[in-house]
């Protein structure tokens, strides 16, 4: 009998656990709800703005302290009185227009000619063999090497700056195009080949459009590029007006307001092309997304 009722108890357990705990009467929690992705970019935003605010107020106190004292370090005060000078004046729209222009025109030349030289190198075997050694040794150059020759062949005015602009955009546009076009999945090709799309059709709707994140990431790498090669340029090529050239008479003239102004300057003016290029790069893709609907509605119709 003790056997027995052990047996019972031990049963009785177990289909306890089979069945699981009762139920719980307690409310499950609500869900959060999500916000827009608006909202979580403009919290982003304002969250990027600590480090400077903070560093900004660090600047401030020492300056107003003395606790650096030396003529090195100027107040944010006597920055922005720099700036408002040179606003009135008209020399920095100036400055900085004459550095925007170089790079906008070297910026220009030297895409056009890295998409057409990568897409040479991705579409044609021939002129990857031929070409493509060349290249990888071309790229491996420091781009600043080829100042000295630049400055014998165009002088140190505006052609020779654009040039040197182009090369420092061209190489990136080059490499990322003919790596983007490598890179597209055979299955693409395949399916593409099963639909007895013709040459052109298989570039233009299969090709070009899986290779574009790559190409379009050589772009963005040369706009930055381009324009810290600007900067290097104006240095090294001492000709006219430029941001580069606003840095170096500061720094001649020993006025430090001069030179943190062009510095924000720069720093600035890199932030907004890169705002640029990612709001760009955001209205592109966000055409070329299909909806489901729409996708339906294509292969309903084909």
């Amino acid at each position: 009998m003790r056997f027995r009722s052990i047996f019972n108890a031990g049963a009785s357990a177990r289909a306890t656990q089979r069945k699981g705990p009762p139920p719980c009467d307690c409310a499950l929690p609500a869900k959060r709800e999500k916000k827009p992705a608006s909202v979580n970019r403009r919290g982003a935003a304002w969250r990027g703005l600590v480090l400077p605010a903070i560093a900004v107020a660090l600047w401030s106190a020492i300056s107003a302290l003395h606790l650096v004292k030396s003529g090195l370090l100027v107040s944010p005060l006597a920055v922005l009185h720099a700036g408002l000078q040179q606003l009135g004046s008209g020399a920095l729209l100036r400055a900085l227009s004459a550095s925007l222009a170089r790079e906008g025109c070297g910026f220009v030349i030297g895409t056009v000619g890295g998409l057409l030289l990568g897409s040479l190198l991705g579409f044609s075997r021939i002129a990857r063999r031929m070409v493509g050694p060349s290249f990888d040794t071309f790229k491996q150059i420091s781009l600043f090497a080829w100042i000295p020759l630049i400055s014998v062949w165009f002088g140190l005015g505006d052609v020779a700056k654009v040039v040197f602009l182009s090369l420092a955009a061209l190489l990136p546009v080059t490499a990322h195009t003919c790596d983007g076009i490598h890179a597209v999945p055979r299955s693409y090709i395949e399916v593409a080949r099963a639909f007895r799309y013709s040459r052109l059709q298989l570039i233009a709707h299969v090709i070009l459009p899986a290779a574009l994140p790559s190409i379009f990431t050589g772009i963005y790498l040369a706009l930055i590029y381009s324009w810290l090669a600007t900067l290097g340029a104006e240095y090294l090529l001492v000709s006219g007006s430029g941001i580069g050239n606003l840095l170096i008479d500061g720094s001649e003239q020993f006025r430090m307001d001069l030179v943190l102004l062009g510095i924000i300057v720069v720093g600035l003016t890199g932030w907004a092309l890169n705002a640029l290029a990612r709001a760009v790069e955001r209205a592109i893709f966000a055409r070329r997304t299909v909806r489901p609907s729409q996708a339906a509605t294509t292969l309903g119709a084909s």
